[in-house]
């Protein structure tokens, strides 16, 4: 028999399951075959009515073929659970909600989880492990590395580069770059909750406002802006 996980029981793995149960119905699995893996529940601990066991216990399994869908926001705590399934044999599989949209051209790595009305257009490259949260879009000719995350209400329009573990907030606008000069948002980038991208953001940096600027900047203008008033 082979059994699913959605690993994280946590908000974003609660909103899943449904996608993962819906997926799976149409591939003729039983809803029981399906179960959270989170080392803060106890086993066989009902959530939304699915069953749930800790890492440890899933781990251990040895008389079914298991799959698991990683559901942790946390990039480095996703990479990391990810080489640990790869070294237990575990398959890790992809969810992809109904009301998703892929266009023509769009190559996805292994692992990715798109909630509902998730647009992706044309012509886009995104690696292993990517988030995108309802509501979010990618436009034509992005690029995206591994272990990205968008928040609901993502918008990235065309022409932009997405490295390896940036996290993209709820509601924020990446501006459209050009061919052969495309909006780059380094590695481990930060970008705040409703931020207007204009400009590339350099690795490792967190950027708020719009337009967006990084933080110990944006903190110094409202400052100012605050004693003008």
């Amino acid at each position: 028999m082979d059994l699913y996980a959605v690993y994280g029981a946590g908000g974003f793995g609660r909103e899943m399951m449904y996608v993962a149960r819906q997926q799976l119905r149409a591939q003729g699995v039983s809803p029981d075959q399906v179960i959270f893996v989170d080392d803060a529940v106890k086993e066989n601990q009902l959530i939304n009515g699915q069953r749930s066991m800790p890492a440890t216990d899933f781990l251990a399994l040895q008389s079914v073929q298991r799959h698991a869908v990683l559901a942790i926001a946390n990039s480095e705590i996703r990479e990391r659970l990810a080489l640990r399934c790869v070294e237990h044999g575990i398959k890790l599989w992809s969810l992809c909600a109904e009301t998703a949209l892929i266009m023509d051209g769009v190559e996805i790595g292994e692992g990715a989880i798109l909630a509902p009305f998730v647009n992706l257009t044309a012509n886009i490259r995104i690696g292993k492990q990517f988030h995108a949260n309802s509501y979010s879009y990618v436009m034509h000719d992005c690029v995206i590395g591994d272990f990205v995350t968008f928040a609901p209400g993502v918008k990235c329009n065309g022409n932009v580069v997405i490295e390896d573990h940036a996290y993209i907030g709820a509601g924020a606008v990446i501006k459209q770059g050009v061919p052969g000069k495309p909006r780059v948002i380094g590695r481990g980038a930060v970008i705040g909750m409703g931020a207007v991208v204009t400009r590339d953001v350099a690795p490792g940096v967190t950027v708020v406002g719009n337009p967006a600027r990084p933080m110990s900047v944006a903190a110094k203008m409202s400052s100012v802006s605050a004693s003008t008033d």
